[in-house]
C-alpha cells in the first residue's frame, strides 16, 4: 500500500466512520479517483461524504457509486454534479481479483477513507463483509469492556 519512498506525505479528507462497524474488513486497497477540477478543490476543503457510498466493477473496470462531494462554492457554470458516478483507477491484477471476490455471496466494495498523496486524491477501498446485528452488538460490548478495564488500569496507577 505504500510506495516505500518515505517522502510521500498523507493527508486525510474524510472517512467513512461507519464502515468498520457494518463490516468485516477482509482486504484493503489504494485506488486513485479520476475526478474534475471543481471535485478536488471541494475535496481538499472536506466538502465530501462517503455515507452509503460502495463501488462496483462494470466491464473490467471499477466504479464508485454514491459518494457526495459538494458543488465548490466559487465555482461557475462548470460546477459538477455532486453524486456523479466516479472511476476508480487499479491495476489490471487488482480488478481482476476484486471480480472473482465480489462474485461471492456476501462480499462488497466499501471505500473507507478519501486522502491526498503526493498531491492525488486517493481512497482506501475495502473488500467487506456485511455484519449481523449480534456481531454488531458483541463489538460494542467488547469495546466497552476495554475501555472499562483501561479506565481501572489509569486508576490504579
Amino acid at each position: 500500500m505504500n510506495a516505500g519512498n518515505g517522502n510521500s506525505k498523507q493527508r486525510v479528507v474524510i472517512t467513512n466512520r461507519k464502515a468498520r462497524h457494518e463490516y468485516h474488513i477482509d482486504e484493503v486497497y489504494e485506488a486513485g479517483i479520476s475526478l474534475r477540477g471543481t471535485e478536488v478543490k471541494s475535496l481538499r476543503l472536506g466538502n465530501a461524504n462517503l455515507q452509503d457510498s460502495y463501488a462496483f466493477v462494470r466491464q473490467g473496470e471499477v466504479f464508485l457509486e454514491g459518494m457526495h462531494i459538494s458543488p465548490y462554492e466559487f465555482g461557475n457554470q462548470f460546477n459538477h454534479e455532486p453524486k456523479r458516478e466516479r472511476k476508480l483507477l487499479l491495476h489490471r491484477k487488482e480488478i481482476r481479483k476484486l471480480i472473482g471476490k465480489t462474485k461471492e455471496k456476501g462480499y462488497t466494495l466499501i471505500p473507507l477513507s478519501v486522502y491526498f498523496k503526493s498531491g492525488k486524491a486517493k481512497i482506501e477501498l475495502a473488500l467487506a463483509r456485511g455484519k449481523k446485528s449480534f456481531d454488531k452488538r458483541k463489538a460494542i460490548a467488547e469495546r466497552d469492556a476495554k475501555r472499562d478495564q483501561e479506565r481501572e488500569m489509569r486508576v490504579k496507577f
